[in-house]
């Protein structure tokens, strides 16, 4: 039975090395998966869905005009899809969420993203917002803070290592630019920019 996964974490918690072992997996079982991945996160390459650890893989891509939906359908007539990985799923819109889970109902295929659940600011993306609404199952991918407890916030630095409390909620980036924290450590950093 087909469902709507959702894998969420903060930065660096090795989300994008979960998706692609499981698509491995499923190659290595002779099942085709369809990778996709945010257009206009190229940090690892145009269409290219890529780990810290060194690994990677091709993948479609999509930008919010995009009809999910009709993307994956297209996709399956053009061959079997044993299952959907989507990577930066919280770029995905609540429309195009929506259409991963009619894909789910409809196209009988399972989706399984991969994204952050919250901003800088401790605040969701409108795509995790409506798979944490919509998912059959989620799965938190866990990594740790520098004090060893759980880190389940980021902070974003500007040049000069201080934490950021305003702008836009998407900025494309990496180590140089987010760490994740426990939440008691992102209120410490956080209350001391203020």
């Amino acid at each position: 039975m087909a469902k709507l996964y959702f894998h969420y974490s903060t930065m660096n918690a090795g989300k994008s090395t979960v998706l692609l072992q499981a698509a491995h997996n499923y190659r290595e079982r002779g099942m085709e998966p369809y990778l996709l991945t945010a257009r206009f996160d190229d940090r690892a390459g145009k269409g290219r869905i890529a780990s810290r650890i060194g690994i990677g893989e091709p993948a479609d891509t999509f930008g919010r005009e995009d009809d999910l939906f009709a993307l994956i359908h297209k996709r399956q007539n053009a061959g079997p899809v044993a299952c959907v990985f989507i990577d930066e799923a919280q770029f995905l819109s609540k429309e195009q969420v929506w259409q991963l889970a009619r894909a789910v109902d409809d196209l009988g295929v399972p989706v399984m993203c991969f994204g952050l659940r919250v901003d800088f600011r401790g605040e969701l993306f409108p795509g995790s917002a409506t798979l944490l609404a919509l998912a059959d199952e989620m799965r938190e991918v866990r990594t740790i803070c520098h004090c060893g407890k759980k880190a389940t916030m980021v902070v974003r630095k500007d040049q000069n290592g201080k934490a950021l409390l305003d702008g836009a909620q998407v900025q494309i980036g990496g180590n140089e630019t987010y760490v994740s924290l426990c939440r008691r450590h992102w209120r410490d950093e956080t209350e001391n920019s203020a």
